[in-house]
């Protein structure tokens, strides 16, 4: 597998001080061919960041420095390594429209790009970051009286990403689809979600998008798989859904982390 197409960097709030060189070398090491640095973007400016640590993207004054970053290492390994420009965007619901502004006025610097949920309005109106802490998780169970409401709840913001526009700069790829797995095994049981994987994958098909084949969850505790799970994205490869293999690294030591499990989907 030579494409690694959901990569952090240095500019990342949450991340490590690991260089892009150190990213680019390590890719190299590794065989990789193609990589996609996907930082994630700043969150729309009238959305406050429900997090304590309030660090889920990059400020506004940061983007021209992290673009042009990305361009100079570009440069730099040209004859060794494709190094594409690309974000993480996060989509919220009721920010549509400063979504699709800064996409505007970003997306032709960019040669790929993520749109991912991790923020989820509730009921009342508020938000909660839904992959921040296991404890955040099970609080949101509890304030939404099970977790098959906040699956349900996960799977139509999801679907919303996929079917709203925003404009001629929208992502293609839908990152880490199955993101509420995250602290799946911090619950009394599994719910069953396929139908709404199901769902998903037609409206993916629907809208000729791609899925971000994230191989992050195998190293968190409370997971134990892939984003989404193995049988479903053979589901959406016999539908001819493109996978994209993404290892969701935030140091350059997670670049490619557990690929050998994704053999079946390189193309």
């Amino acid at each position: 597998m030579q494409r690694d197409a959901h990569i952090h960097t240095p500019f990342c709030p949450h991340g490590s001080a690991d260089t892009f060189v150190h990213y680019c070398e390590r890719a190299i090491a590794l065989g990789i061919r193609d990589i996609s640095f996907t930082e994630h973007a700043p969150l729309p400016k009238s959305f406050i960041d429900t997090t304590p640590t309030q660090d889920s993207g990059m400020s506004y004054n940061q983007m021209e420095a992290y673009i042009k970053e990305v361009k100079r290492v570009q440069k730099i390994y040209a004859n060794d390594l494709r190094v594409r420009v690309g974000l993480e965007l996060d989509y919220i619901e009721g920010f549509e429209e400063e979504t699709t502004a800064f996409l505007d006025n970003y997306g032709q610097e960019l040669d790929d790009s993520i749109l991912s949920v991790h923020f989820l309005k509730l009921p009342n109106n508020s938000y909660v970051c839904i992959d921040y802490s296991k404890e955040v998780y099970l609080d949101t169970v509890q304030q939404l009286k099970s977790s098959e409401q906040l699956y349900s709840l996960y799977y139509a913001t999801v679907l919303k990403s996929i079917t709203t526009s925003l404009g001629n700069w929208k992502p293609n790829r839908i990152g880490h689809l199955s993101l509420i797995h995250k602290f799946q095994h911090a619950l009394p049981s599994l719910p069953d979600d396929r139908q709404h994987l199901l769902e998903v994958l037609s409206a993916i098909k629907s809208a000729g998008m791609e899925i971000d084949m994230n191989s992050a969850g195998l190293a968190k505790s409370f997971c134990r798989e892939p984003y989404p799970p193995l049988a479903i994205a053979q589901l959406a490869q016999a539908q001819g859904i493109p996978l994209v293999f993404g290892s969701d690294a935030h140091v350059a030591n997670d670049l490619h982390q557990f690929a050998e499990h994704f053999t079946e989907f390189e193309k």
